[in-house]
């Protein structure tokens, strides 16, 4: 074995960042689905053998936190002398431990060899428009265990030593609606994996097994040294929050830091519901993850070692604990709830750490029916974009993604009314107050759908429809996320927040608001001329600059 010096473990290392980056760039221009190809609700990755994260792609960060999990579970179900080379298996089912999300959201996982040996794996994740269940889009908020929400994959062998097993295709194709676009978005993720365990094989074939292996574990090791690192930045201290959320219910946390540990303990929450929005213990500590990174090292590398000093305490049957057969189809509304409880605790001790509460929502906006140019069936799946809060010395962003989707965008407008039955006829900045502060929050979006054919249909999925993103150091809330569904012909307006399967008709119109993030700071500390700049821009009016500000319009 030869040693491995600085440059070559270097070179290694930023072969596997640039493999994943490889991955991901396949799976978009290959996937079917625009949810896939324009949104980017995806994610891609490289584990090591054991299946620990060794490197991932652009994407949403909840997702990479999925692949090591559902890579681990493949582990679990297949005997060492069942995974061969060239083999794929998929696996969605959040109870399985194979994925931690839900229905929809499916793993590809292919195992790399190089010289016989089992190396690593390669992995990606992504929204699947339907898989089976009991509405279109397989997501209903009436859905009370998950056999209503669609077929269930827990680490199945799709392609054997380089082949297809037909059953297992005729089956997916079965089991769901938009049989043509499951089929295209399935075999983007396979073109994704082969290519990315082609070049780990060609990379170990250049520096052999035992300097690639060690390449790896030297990079989980430097991911363990910065969070440890940064830990040791930060005062030992103890921390709780119990915050109630928009049914009436209260989320509690306690979080105690270390110089060697940040401890997370989420057991002291309410119990499992009869409802789809359940979060599997994976799901809670994936973001978990996400708020450890937004604390200690925002920046750089993320893999299995940077979450070695993280523990997380959860409580088998709670929210954020399910067990099957809970529903889980909304899971992603709870799991940013826990994001957004753990970083509103770590605010109030760390505020010039971390900025105020976002509008911390997916704001799932599903719209589907029959496209009227072609007859064919069409489901729109859009996470909408927000506000987000103020820190010290900074306004926050205008219409960006929550923190559970980071390198994502929002499908143009082109190419929503080309592929779906629908015009969107608005696109704008929320004009609706909230946010105000020495530094103000960010602007949520107001978008209107029109709808061009009968028999349509919408589904939702916010949070903060009720209570506001958060302020700090007095900095006032933000602004609510909603819909509504304006009809055509009566001009009633309808509010939604969760809601399934709410028929349109052509020329109703559906109005998504999402709100603004919170203020930092006493608003009555803004400065004279940013106000007036806000009230240019159009992000306050006259009104709210004299009574918030005192500033004459």
């Amino acid at each position: 074995m030869h040693s491995l010096d600085i440059f070559t473990r270097d070179i290694i290392q930023n072969a596997l960042q640039a493999i994943a980056d490889e991955m991901f760039a396949a799976m978009r221009k290959a996937a079917m689905s625009p949810i896939i190809y324009e949104v980017l609700d995806m994610g891609t990755g490289i584990t090591d053998a054991q299946g620990d994260i060794a490197s991932s792609g652009a994407g949403i960060p909840a997702f990479v936190g999925v692949l090591d999990k559902a890579v681990k579970q493949i582990l679990k179900h297949h005997h060492a002398d069942e995974i061969e080379d060239g083999d794929v298996f998929i696996s969605n089912d959040p109870h399985d431990g194979g994925a931690v999300t839900h229905l929809n959201d499916v793993v590809l996982a292919m195992p790399v060899f190089a010289d016989g040996q089992l190396v690593a794996w390669t992995a990606n994740i992504a929204h699947w428009n339907d898989v089976g269940g009991m509405v279109p889009g397989s997501l209903s908020t009436e859905a009370v265990d998950i056999f209503q929400e669609g077929l269930r994959l827990a680490s199945v062998k799709l392609i054997s030593r380089g082949q297809p097993i037909r059953s297992v295709l005729q089956i997916l194709r079965a089991n769901s609606r938009m049989p043509d676009f499951m089929e295209g978005d399935l075999w983007a993720g396979i073109a994704a994996v082969r290519c990315g365990a082609l070049r780990l094989q060609q990379l170990n074939s250049k520096y052999g097994t035992d300097l690639f292996l060690q390449a790896m574990r030297d990079f989980m090791d430097l991911g363990e040294k910065i969070s440890l690192k940064a830990l040791q930045t930060l005062p030992g201290t103890t921390l709780s929050l119990s915050e109630p959320q928009d049914d009436g219910s209260v989320f509690k946390v306690g979080i105690t830091i270390s110089h060697t540990q940040l401890l997370i303990d989420l057991r002291d929450n309410p119990d499992q519901c009869a409802g789809p929005v359940n979060l599997s213990r994976d799901g809670a500590v994936v973001a978990a993850q996400m708020a450890f990174k937004a604390l200690t090292a925002p920046q750089g590398v993320t893999n299995g070692g940077t979450f070695r000093p993280l523990k997380v305490l959860t409580r088998p049957g709670s929210l954020f604990d399910a067990q099957a057969p809970a529903a889980e189809g909304f899971y992603f509304e709870n799991m940013i709830r826990v994001y957004d409880l753990l970083l509103r605790c770590l605010a109030t001790a760390f505020p010039e750490r971390l900025p105020a509460g976002n509008f911390a929502s997916v704001c799932a906006t599903i719209i589907g029916g029959v496209h009227p140019d072609n007859g064919r069936l069409f489901t729109l799946v859009e996470p909408e974009i927000g506000g987000w809060g103020a820190e010290p010395g900074r306004d926050g962003n205008n219409a960006m993604y929550s923190g559970l989707h980071g390198e994502t965008y929002n499908c143009p407008v082109e190419i929503c009314e080309a592929r779906y039955g629908l015009y969107v006829e608005r696109m704008a900045l929320n004009d609706e107050p909230g946010g105000h502060g020495q530094f103000r929050g960010g602007r949520g979006i107001c978008i209107d759908y029109r709808v061009r054919s009968d028999a349509s249909f919408l589904t939702c999925g916010y949070t903060r429809s009720v209570v506001p993103p958060w302020g700090l150091q007095q900095g006032e809330p933000g602004s609510l996320n909603y819909v509504e569904v304006i009809r055509q012909h009566s001009g009633v307006h309808e509010r939604y927040a969760m809601a399934s399967s709410v028929p349109l008709n052509a020329g109703d119109l559906v109005r998504v608001r999402t709100g603004a993030g919170g203020g930092f700071g006493p608003p009555g500390k803004r400065c004279k001329d940013a106000v007036r700049d806000d009230l240019k821009n159009g992000y306050v009016d006259a009104a709210t600059a004299h009574a918030v500000y005192g500033v004459q319009g």
